[in-house]
């Protein structure tokens, strides 16, 4: 069964800030599908889906090498 996971990321600005993200988030084992809502000026939404339990510390690790900020983590 499919897992939905929605991060808050601080920083993105513009579509290549979205594309860096979700290439980045799209390297991490067992992600499926990744989906930003960019919102300028605060945290924008991020839903990953997987088919396993994310580790936290590989998401975080993503979105830092991305160049950017988790905010939050949401199950």
């Amino acid at each position: 069964m499919d897992r939905t996971t929605t991060i808050d990321v601080a920083g993105m600005t513009c579509a290549n800030c979205v594309a860096h993200v979700t290439e980045e988030l799209e390297r991490v084992d067992g992600v499926l599908d990744v989906t930003v809502e960019l919102r300028t000026g605060e945290p924008s939404p991020v839903t990953v889906v997987s088919n396993v339990d994310l580790n936290e510390a590989a998401i975080r690790a993503a979105v830092d090498e991305a160049g950017y900020d988790v905010v939050a983590i949401h199950d």
